[in-house]
């Protein structure tokens, strides 16, 4: 009995060293992560993905199916990376590098989001283009920055009851100054420049600063379409005075404008793909991360950093948009 309850007693006291290990480990990783984080993205190599198969196929060709899901933002933390951003050029970089990969197809499903990070995807799909096909298809909805990243492709498909187009800018503010009246607050501003505070909520804007500010988003509204009408062969003076006026359209509709080249399912995506690859008999795979003991960590890190673990369901539902950021997003989307 003795030499059981010894026994019973060992393995208690390692349970309990593993369990103050894995704690510290948190805790360490915790307080050490803004720190280590410039270091370790210097040193360590690209993340090789592993593939899921989606479809089988014979030989060693491959289609890679890439999504694009949800708000397009720099500030959205991605499951492999330190954005979503990042997770998706991370994945097209791997299919681009990779000779068994013939085609890719971009699976969006999003409504679009902010300016630079659409752009940042648009060049990254581009890129890809040059080497090898890539077919996008569209799912409920690529509306602005969805769209502008969908341009980048070589074929794109949208299915009927897709909305997408939407082509325009937007950058919003909250202006409160009456509520902050009737209460008795005033709030009170020191700055360098007149322009310095152009967005804050707590006065009228100037004409001067209206003016600004519809110029810096026509500017960017001059380059959605640009890009619109390189990548379709179409007039920009009749997107202009047309369909880029920032309406949503159906994918029925964005083909009769040749917004799209085909309508189609995701299915459809995979035989076009296989068919500008040449690739026949390509098994179709997605990427996901390898099992990563260190990302656990970095998860509850930077939950018990927080000091609690929240689920926001608003969050979920609604994007997140910021102040002052310019945003390529349907007008329903704005706050």
């Amino acid at each position: 009995m003795s030499n059981k309850r010894s026994g019973c007693l060992w393995v208690a006291m390692v349970l309990v060293l593993c369990l103050s290990l894995l704690v510290n480990l948190v805790l360490v990783g915790g307080k050490t992560k803004e720190v280590g984080s410039g270091l370790q993205s210097k040193l360590r190599k690209p993340e090789r993905l592993e593939e899921r198969v989606l479809r089988s196929g014979t030989g060693k060709d491959r289609i890679v199916v890439i999504p694009v899901r949800g708000l397009i933002s720099s500030s959205v933390a991605g499951r492999i990376s330190a954005s979503m951003v990042e997770d998706i050029k991370l994945q097209l970089r791997q299919a681009e590098e990779d000779s068994k990969v013939k085609a890719v197809v971009l699976a969006i499903d999003s409504p679009g989001g902010e300016v630079t990070a659409s752009d940042n995807l648009y060049s990254a799909v581009r890129r890809v283009r040059a080497r090898k096909p890539v077919v996008v298809s569209m799912g409920s909805m690529a509306t602005s920055g969805g769209y502008y990243t969908a341009c980048g492709g070589s074929y794109l498909m949208a299915h009927p009851t897709t909305f997408t187009g939407s082509i325009g800018v937007i950058i919003q503010s909250l202006r409160y100054n009456d509520l902050l009246n009737k209460i008795g607050v005033a709030p009170q501003t020191f700055k360098s420049g007149a322009f310095k505070d152009m967005l804050s909520g707590t006065r009228e804007m100037t004409p001067e600063e209206k003016a600004y500010i519809q110029g810096l988003v026509m500017q960017t509204y001059g380059v959605f379409v640009g890009v619109v009408a390189r990548e379709r062969h179409l007039d920009e003076a009749q997107l202009r005075s047309g369909i880029a006026d920032g309406r949503v359209v159906s994918g029925t509709d964005a083909l009769a404008a040749k917004l799209v080249d085909e309508l189609g399912e995701i299915e459809d995506a995979y035989r076009k793909a296989k068919e500008l690859g040449k690739a026949p008999d390509a098994a179709v795979v997605a990427y996901e991360a390898q099992f990563s003991w260190s990302r656990i960590f970095q998860y509850i890190s930077s939950e018990e950093s927080s000091g609690k673990v929240e689920i926001n369901v608003t969050q979920k539902l609604l994007p997140a948009l910021e102040p002052g950021r310019a945003y390529w997003l349907p007008g329903f989307y704005a706050p």
